[in-house]
């Protein structure tokens, strides 16, 4: 995803979650934030995401909201920050998902769809002339392989018939 800030601010209810980051963990991100080159987040900046006086998820509301004022890189040094100190909640993160089981079962319904098509119709059926077109038509949007296979199976149906 290009556009980190987006990003961050989807998975800002994740992160301030209680529990999600630890103390120690936000203090490794934070540090990171200014030890980088250029700098993310100045002295004062970072002192005061890392004092103990403010409650935890205040430090962290604000951090996030601090990052995606800041700038998309900030955000993006931010992921780079909690993938290396934190690998499992990096993995976990809600913005990692978002679209892959819907895309996921669009095609396997149109898979299956057009399986369940393919075999219980009978020779004499129309549906199964208009299947096969859009088999042939099908194959104009996946990859060169599997346009292949695609367009043999037309032609195998279409002699025949």
């Amino acid at each position: 995803m290009a556009d980190y800030c987006k990003r961050l601010e989807k998975d800002t209810p994740f992160l301030t979650n209680e529990g999600a980051l630890n103390e120690k963990l936000v203090d490794k991100i934070v540090l990171h934030l200014y030890r980088i080159y250029p700098q993310i987040l100045n002295n004062a900046e970072a002192e005061m995401f890392r004092n103990v006086n403010t409650p935890m998820c205040a430090r962290i509301s604000e951090l996030l909201l601090h990052l995606q004022n800041k700038s998309n890189r900030a955000c993006k040094e931010f992921y780079n920050a909690l993938e290396t100190n934190d690998g499992r909640i990096y993995k976990n993160l809600p913005s990692k998902y978002l679209g892959s089981p819907v895309f996921f079962l669009a095609c396997f319904s149109v898979a299956a769809g057009l399986a369940f098509l393919l075999h219980y119709c009978k020779e004499d059926t129309k549906f199964e002339s208009a299947a096969q077109k859009i088999i042939g038509f099908s194959s104009l949007g996946v990859g060169r392989r599997a346009r292949r296979y695609l367009l043999a199976y037309f032609e195998d149906q279409s002699k025949r018939n």
